[in-house]
């Protein structure tokens, strides 16, 4: 099985980071997978779609040049993704809606191969009842719907000082047991 958590956040030491690495920490104790890797995308030079449907006429890659082809192959080889992003403005990323939008350059493919099941976190500053969680879990929802893919699991974390997240132990616990809605 391999899974991949994508961490829409760039910063490497923040809230977002930490609960993917919470995550990962219990698929490693609880199933040793073939693959795991945490894909920080803001380390990877991606670019925005430009709308010129080049991808789909040369057999699913991007005409520009970046890395959105490795980064869609992993998503595709993938039998878990978690996606992780920082609420900005509302919404996720752009970071994490850079690499989300060049899944288009490879729809029906991905909506070819078997149901992945995904998994989303979402932290911010609001409270969890604030609607901006709810935002982005109904846009994956649409996202997953549209490939047909599953979505297993959807936390909306409220952390917003650096650090912030390992001081909620029961999140912490819930984020390492995450696994299990994912099996």
């Amino acid at each position: 099985m391999k899974v991949l958590l994508l961490n829409g956040s760039p910063r490497m030491k923040g809230n977002t980071r930490m609960a993917l690495s919470l995550v990962m920490e219990g698929i490693e104790e609880g199933l040793h997978p073939e693959s795991l890797e945490l894909y920080d995308v803001s380390r990877h030079k991606l670019s925005a779609c430009l709308a010129c449907d080049g991808c789909k006429k040369n057999g699913g890659n991007c005409v520009q040049a970046d890395e959105s082809a490795e980064l869609v192959q992993k998503i595709y080889e993938a039998d878990v993704v978690v996606f992780g992003t920082p609420v900005y403005w509302w919404g996720m990323s752009a970071q994490l809606k850079m690499a989300v939008d060049k899944l288009y350059s490879r729809t029906a493919l991905l909506q070819e191969q078997e149901a992945k099941k995904i998994g989303l976190i979402t932290v911010g500053a609001a409270a969890v009842d604030d609607p901006e969680y709810q935002l982005i879990e109904d846009q994956m929802k649409c996202i997953c719907g549209h490939l047909g893919w599953n979505l297993a699991f959807s936390y909306g974390i409220s952390a917003w000082e650096p650090g912030e997240l390992e001081k909620k132990t029961e999140t912490v616990e819930i984020l390492r047991e995450a696994w299990g809605t994912l099996e």
